[in-house]
């Protein structure tokens, strides 16, 4: 809907709901259409639904076992919840000595029916000890040289799965890598509940199959008593993972983390940008990256990215993008896709606009090679007791937001770099550091910022806000101007941004946090421009 009303004209008397306020008019309108056609069509699948639950409970162990194999493979759609609302909160009934009845796995189980469990009790050994065997199989089929830099992302997931039983972070590390391994997943998970219900055993959760829940569960009522068993079933179940997993990755060379293709053969952007040739290359290669000029309609460029329009988005190369250095590659929406390269993409962007401008550029091979320049060093190691080379102070007053929370795939993905954001509530930005001003943009919603020891500062306010053209901010110091921590920087009219702005949530990071070992954010809650500690930087 979007892709084809956006730009929608509308006669004078109606053009205020023209352009983008019309996707919300047509979204509502096809949603009454969608809904009058689902009232008719929904009915017979609810039913269906319904029939099938009701099979499954009769199917006894097979039952089971067919519901833990279907509820893995909806995971990468959702649409597991809505088989989970259905055998935990719906079939099945059970009346309490008061008279209360409770439908549903988990309602039943912890009202205290004995029989209860079926739909839950598979799933410990899977998510306790399988799926941490997946992740140790996965660190071991890493090359040695890349097992420490996998080693930390596979453990904590492994334990968050333990303990918690919450495994999607796990899970998507190889869904999509290597669907074979998870169709794999998907069929272990479903024997496992055949398993645990063949073996009469009775076990339920709160909140998901973790060794949290299991203690808490293990002495109650409806806790058959053999639930011991479930440990000796995750204890073979992890054996399996483990060595299924190794097998099969090795056989089939798949794409598990640690053996993407070699990060030394990547090129970066510094490597291209540093003489005006070497940026009139690096701009080609861009163009290439994205399509060519076929398929590159517009560009435009913020603090930290690149913001094209293509005519497809499809035919971006997203790996051939990362080899010249960009960070990330965010596609919107079939048309537009913004590309992270970091304090540089204003020279990256102006430059594109003049190669373009020169003639055709051809679109990127799949295997295009990659450009020649020198591959950047490796960096350093992190060390133990890393000193603090920064600590930055808050540049806005406001409440602090996590970065996973900006509206913003690229800032919450951590593409632009690590760090927080802050939703302002005063109009003064200051420096967070001391150090120097290496850019401002010329729309004076963002800066850069570098400090002393070479952390490159992004201050970011709101989200979208180059679209206002410089409307709400006005610039205080100037681009390359040497500041104290706290110095005031920008002011805003938040009034106007407020009402105007997609959104005022402004992020703070480090684009270059890689070349550190650690930011440790130190503000939550409210904080005031220069007087809040936000985070540190810890060096390497």
């Amino acid at each position: 809907v979007y892709n084809r009303w956006s730009g929608i004209k509308l006669p004078d008397f109606l053009s205020f709901f023209g352009g983008k306020r019309f996707v919300p008019i047509a979204t509502g309108f096809f949603c009454l259409v969608l809904a009058a056609i689902f009232g008719y069509v929904w009915p017979p699948v609810q039913h269906g639904i319904h029939a099938g639950g009701e099979w499954i409970v009769s199917a006894g162990a097979l039952g089971s076992g067919i519901f833990g194999f279907i509820n893995r493979l909806l995971i990468p759609t959702g649409l597991h919840q809505v088989l989970n609302t259905i055998a935990w909160f719906q079939i099945g009934e059970f009346t309490n000595a008061a008279g209360t009845v409770f439908h549903g796995d988990i309602n039943r189980f912890y009202a205290g029916d004995g029989t209860a469990g079926m739909f839950m009790s598979g799933f410990f050994p899977i998510m306790m000890f399988g799926l941490p065997g997946a992740a140790l199989a996965m660190y071991f089929a890493a090359p040695k040289e890349r097992r420490p830099m996998v080693g930390g992302m596979l453990l904590s997931v492994a334990i968050t799965a333990f303990l918690t039983g919450v495994t999607e972070p796990l899970e998507f590390l190889f869904m999509f890598l290597a669907p074979l391994l998870y169709l794999l997943h998907a069929i272990l998970t479903g024997i496992s509940l055949f398993v645990a219900t063949l073996l009469g055993i009775h076990a339920g959760f709160s909140f998901s199959a973790g060794a949290i829940d299991y203690v808490l569960m293990y002495n109650l009522p409806a806790a058959s008593n053999n639930v011991w068993m479930l440990l000796v079933m995750g204890v073979v179940f992890f054996i399996i993972y483990f060595l299924l997993f190794s097998a099969v990755i090795r056989m089939f060379n798949l794409k598990t983390p640690g053996r993407e293709d070699k990060v030394d053969e990547m090129v970066t952007e510094e490597a291209n940008s540093n003489t005006e040739e070497g940026l009139t290359q690096l701009a080609t290669s861009y163009i290439a990256a994205v399509g060519g000029t076929d398929n590159l309609k517009a560009i435009d460029a913020c603090i930290t990215r690149l913001r094209l329009t293509v005519n497809d988005s499809a035919r971006v190369n997203d790996a051939a993008c990362k080899r010249l250095g960009a960070s990330g590659v965010v596609k919107l929406n079939k048309r537009t896709i913004q590309v992270i390269v970091g304090a540089k993409a204003e020279s990256i962007g102006d430059e594109m606009k003049k190669v373009v401008a020169r003639g055709p550029v051809a679109a990127a091979s799949a295997d295009a090679a990659h450009v020649a320049t020198p591959a950047p060093a490796a960096k350093p190691q992190a060390v133990p007791n890393a000193v603090t080379i920064a600590e930055l102070v808050s540049p806005i007053t406001g409440e602090v937001v996590a970065l996973d929370q900006v509206p913003d795939e690229a800032f919450a993905s951590k593409a632009v770099g690590d760090g927080v954001a802050v939703k302002p509530t005063d109009k003064t930005v200051v420096s967070p550091a001391a150090g120097t001003i290496v850019k401002i943009f010329n729309t004076n919603h963002a800066f850069c910022l570098e400090t002393e020891k070479g952390a490159e500062i992004v201050v970011h306010m709101g989200i979208d806000t180059v679209a206002l053209n410089g409307q709400g901010f006005k610039r205080l110091v100037e681009e390359g101007a040497e500041v104290t921590a706290g110095q005031p920087v920008l002011e805003l009219d938040l009034d106007f941004l407020n009402a105007n702005a997609r959104s005022m949530i402004s992020p703070v990071v480090c684009s270059n946090s890689d070349d550190f070992s650690a930011l440790v954010i130190k503000a939550d809650g409210h904080v005031v421009a220069g007087q809040t500690p936000l985070y540190e930087i810890k060096s390497k």
